[in-house]
C-alpha cells in the first residue's frame, strides 16, 4: 500500500478542517499511519511462520492458526486507516466542485463577480457535508474496534491456545510468537482509534454548537435592523405598490 500517496492526499484536507480535524489529522499519521509502516508490520511479519503447535500433523498448523487469525490485525487496521481516512475526501471533492462553479460563473459574468466568498467556508451544503464525514468517520471507527474485539474475543493476544479441528489427531496446544510485544501494538493502535473517536465527536458538537451560535447572531440582528427601519420598509412597499 503507497502510504505516501494517502498523506498527500489527506494533507489536502487539513486547510479546510478546524482546529479538531488538523489534531485528527496529527494522530492518523503520527500515532497510526507512522506506527503502522514503522513498527507495526515488522511484528506480524513472521506471525504465521512462528506460529507453532506441538505437532506433526501435516496442515494441522496451518488449519489452527486460520481458526485463531481468520484475518491478521495488521490487515484489518490497513483497512480500518483506509476507511476512516476516505471520507475526509467528501470535503475536498465538495470544495472542487465549489471551486469548479465560481470559474464558470466567473467566466459567465466577469471576473469581478463572486458566486462563493470562500468555496473552502464551510457553510451549506458544505458544513452538511463535512459533517456527514465526520458521522461516517466515526461509524467505521467503532465498527472496526467492535469487529476486532469480535473476532479476537479480547485485545490481548493469549500465549497459548488450543485446537482439535481436523486434520489435528487430538488437542494440541499452538503458540503465538511474541505475544506480549503484539498485546502492547494492540492496545496502543485501539487506544490511537479511541483518541480519532473522541476528536471526531468533540468536532461534530463543535460544529453543531458554531452554527448554532451564527443562526443565533443572525436572527438578532434581522431583528434588530427591522426595529430601526420599520418606515423605510413601508415606504418602499408602498411605492412598490404604486409603480
Amino acid at each position: 500500500m503507497d502510504w505516501k500517496f494517502l498523506q498527500g492526499l489527506l494533507s489536502g484536507v487539513n486547510k479546510y478542517s478546524t482546529a479538531f480535524g488538523r489534531i485528527w489529522l496529527s494522530v492518523v499519521f503520527v500515532f497510526r499511519v507512522l506506527v503502522y509502516v514503522v513498527a507495526a508490520e515488522r511484528v506480524w511479519s513472521d506471525d504465521q511462520g512462528l506460529f507453532d503447535c506441538n505437532t506433526r500433523q501435516p496442515g494441522c498448523t496451518n488449519i489452527c492458526y486460520d481458526y485463531f487469525f481468520p484475518i491478521s490485525h495488521i490487515r484489518l487496521w490497513a483497512l480500518q486507516l483506509i476507511f476512516v481516512t476516505c471520507p475526509s475526501f467528501m470535503v475536498v471533492l465538495h470544495v472542487a466542485y465549489r471551486e469548479e462553479r465560481e470559474r464558470k460563473y466567473r467566466a459567465k459574468h466577469g471576473e469581478d463577480t463572486r458566486l462563493y466568498d470562500n468555496p473552502g467556508q464551510k457553510h451549506g451544503g458544505l458544513w452538511w457535508t463535512y459533517l456527514m464525514s465526520l458521522f461516517i468517520k466515526t461509524g467505521f471507527e467503532i465498527i472496526f474496534l467492535y469487529l476486532l474485539h469480535y473476532i479476537y474475543d479480547s485485545f490481548k493476544l493469549p500465549r497459548k491456545v488450543q485446537c482439535d479441528i481436523k486434520p489435528c489427531p487430538n488437542l494440541v496446544d499452538c503458540y503465538i510468537s511474541r505475544p506480549t510485544e503484539k498485546t502492547i501494538f494492540t492496545y496502543f493502535m485501539v487506544g490511537a482509534s479511541v483518541m480519532c473517536v473522541v476528536l471526531n465527536i468533540c468536532e461534530i458538537f463543535y460544529l453543531i454548537a458554531l452554527r448554532l451560535v451564527n443562526l443565533r447572531h443572525r436572527g438578532s440582528v434581522h431583528t434588530s435592523s427591522r426595529k430601526i427601519y420599520p418606515s423605510t420598509k413601508s415606504d418602499d412597499s408602498k411605492s412598490s405598490l404604486k409603480g
